[in-house]
């Protein structure tokens, strides 16, 4: 007995040094790492090679540029959310979904925002959807030399996407897809109850300060999930010796770092006409003077669903194939939430082959 318990005891003092070991090379490590995450300057995103093509205000139109020697005759006009940088479309390297389709042959185009400037404070919904649209469209048209436009809308950029399509049923609009784009607004969760008009004076906040700061705006995100940037950070502290993860994760932060300030009477009529009245889901939303019912789409559509979206609930996103004319349409659910559908590992693998094989069908 005592013969083999000597034998072991050698393995097991091995074993526990070697725990011992590895806890201090971590720690280590992490300390290494850590100092590195803090003193480093911000990650480089939106690399993918493009040019500016138009700009006026707040308004930017980037054209990236192609990869392959033949490309599919409908360009794509990618539409961002008003709230947010456009770089979430081209994170990094094998995380940009740019960079996949201009790899898969498609002439890709992005309408990206900036600040609005004092001067603009009074753009609404009729500026953004029949006047920096339309012009992003001709830009487009101009440039690639086609008549027809394949759009791409991403949440408010979905909508704003709608908005125009349902005012222009003549054209020039090819083909349309709206990922995690609200059209329900009864169903928006928490955003509907914390701007509920019993309690939240949206005329008082742009009457006072003409453009809604980017601090109200990141705030009403926050409060969608208090604890998400405190588990954000346990998460790169417990992964911080895994670089693509940290690279991943800095990412994502100065993107959400990055939230847009908004024109007030964009912000005023978006929280009356959408979120209070639910008009684009009822069909009488008027925007400069054109009905933006979504009967009036007829052109082939694809919806682009998360299962587990904070920000815009499945059931928000749900009645949009059932509301719209088009006789070709899609819908596609996928696990994931409001951000990692649009560039995570489930965009990666599912969303972005997903959605280039259903533009390819419609782009010859």
């Amino acid at each position: 007995m005592s013969d083999k318990t000597e034998s072991e005891a050698p393995g097991l003092v091995d074993t526990a040094v070697d725990r011992v070991r590895d806890i201090v090379d971590q720690a280590i490590l992490r300390s290494v790492k850590g100092l590195e995450f803090v003193t480093s300057p911000a990650p480089e995103v939106g690399v993918t090679p493009k040019e500016i093509l138009y700009e006026r205000g707040t308004l930017r139109l980037y054209h990236y540029l192609p990869q392959t020697d033949e490309v599919y005759r409908v360009p794509v006009l990618l539409v961002m959310a008003t709230t947010q940088k456009a770089f979430v479309f081209d994170l990094a390297p094998g995380q940009s979904m740019v960079e996949f389709l201009v790899k898969q042959g498609f002439d890709v185009y992005v309408v990206d925002w900036a600040p609005p400037t004092p001067e603009e404070k009074r753009l609404d919904l009729a500026d953004y959807t029949q006047d920096f649209l339309p012009a992003c469209v001709r830009e487009v048209q101009l440039d690639s030399g086609e008549t027809d436009v394949s759009i791409v809308g991403y949440c408010m950029g979905g909508v704003l996407s709608l908005i125009y399509a349902a005012t222009h049923p003549e054209g020039p609009l090819k083909n349309l897809a709206c990922i995690t784009t609200p059209v329900d607004w009864s169903h928006m969760g928490l955003t509907r109850i914390w701007s509920d008009e019993r309690h939240f004076d949206v005329d008082r906040l742009v009457d006072t300060l003409g453009i809604v700061p980017r601090d109200v705006v990141a705030a009403s995100f926050d409060m969608l999930r208090p604890a998400q940037k405190t588990a954000g950070r346990i998460r790169v502290w417990e992964q911080i010796w895994n670089d693509e993860f940290v690279k991943s994760y800095r990412a994502f932060e100065r993107w959400g770092n990055e939230t847009l300030p908004l024109a007030g009477e964009y912000f005023r009529q978006t929280t009356k006409e959408l979120m209070w009245a639910n008009r684009l889901y009822n069909g009488d939303l008027m925007v400069g003077g054109r009905q933006a019912n979504l009967a009036n789409i007829r052109v082939p559509i694809m919806a682009i669903m998360a299962q587990h979206d904070h920000i815009v609930s499945y059931d928000a996103s749900k009645p949009l194939l059932e509301l719209v004319s088009s006789e070709d349409k899609e819908e596609l659910v996928l696990k994931g939430g409001h951000v990692s559908l649009i560039a995570g590992p489930n965009a990666v693998r599912r969303m972005w082959p997903a959605l280039a094989r259903w533009l390819s069908e419609r782009s010859t």
